[in-house]
């Protein structure tokens, strides 16, 4: 029994028993499609899908080989990653990774330094020192004067690990949920133009500062660092990149 209003309403839903609520086991399949979903999205993230203008198509069948598991749950977790609009079903084609175009991409760059600058101030003010020390950890292999190409993909696993230990430094669950989709977008693009003119090197630097305003404890300082080095990105989308 519950009391609504001074009133004795029955929940059948509650076990005073056992002082929880009564929930049914999920079934195997609600197990494997979450499997499934998080096995692809982490796939299609890890994706160079701005590498190429060639459509990005993956088959149902090879997924579900690839991941042992019935055809099922791979409709299942392909249906939640169209809702999340990262996938789109072609009829007759197969499942294509869905692009953004230059305009919504600059968009999400633009949303992303907003999110990641207001991380940057919250991780000055309470990340621990060990925590902000852990960021130099990343680039201690590279010789940040020099950047050289034929570790491409070295450093942009190491600046794209940087940003987002820094949004996890903030210490906020909800920043963290909200950048989540617009990583693996911002991600692709950031791989692709990390070489170009000299963005490199100059990522080199802006994250040596913003290392050092964070271990200054300088929120101001650390807020803006990220953002400016995050609208950079975007200018550089919108001057100098082709994706329409």
């Amino acid at each position: 029994m519950l009391l609504v209003n001074g009133e004795q309403v029955v929940n059948k839903r509650w076990h005073s028993s056992d002082h929880g609520l009564a929930i049914e086991r999920l079934p195997a399949k609600e197990s494997f499609k979450s499997k499934a979903y998080s096995a692809i999205k982490e796939a299609i993230t890890n994706m160079n899908i701005y590498g190429s203008e060639e459509p990005l198509l993956l088959d149902e069948r090879d997924i579900s080989e690839r991941l042992g598991a019935s055809r099922t749950p791979i409709r299942e977790a392909v249906a939640m990653l169209e809702q999340e609009g990262l996938l789109r079903a072609v009829p007759r084609r197969g499942i294509l990774v869905v692009r953004r175009t230059k305009a919504e991409i600059i968009e999400m760059i633009e949303a992303w330094a907003a999110l990641e600058s207001m991380a940057a101030r919250l991780a000055a003010q309470r990340a621990s020192d060990e925590a902000i020390a852990e960021l130099r950890i990343y680039f201690r292999e590279f010789d940040l004067s020099r950047i050289e190409r034929d570790r491409c993909d070295e450093y942009s696993s190491a600046n794209i690990a940087f940003h987002q230990a820094l949004i996890r430094l903030s210490g906020s669950t909800l920043l963290a949920a909200m950048t989540e989709n617009l990583f693996l977008h911002v991600r692709a693009i950031r791989h692709r133009t990390i070489f170009e003119m000299d963005r490199a090197q100059r990522s080199a630097a802006d994250h040596l500062e913003i290392i050092e305003a964070l271990e200054a404890r300088d929120m101001d300082r650390a807020e803006r660092l990220v953002r400016d080095h995050t609208l950079r990105l975007a200018r550089h989308v919108e001057n100098h990149v082709d994706l329409d």
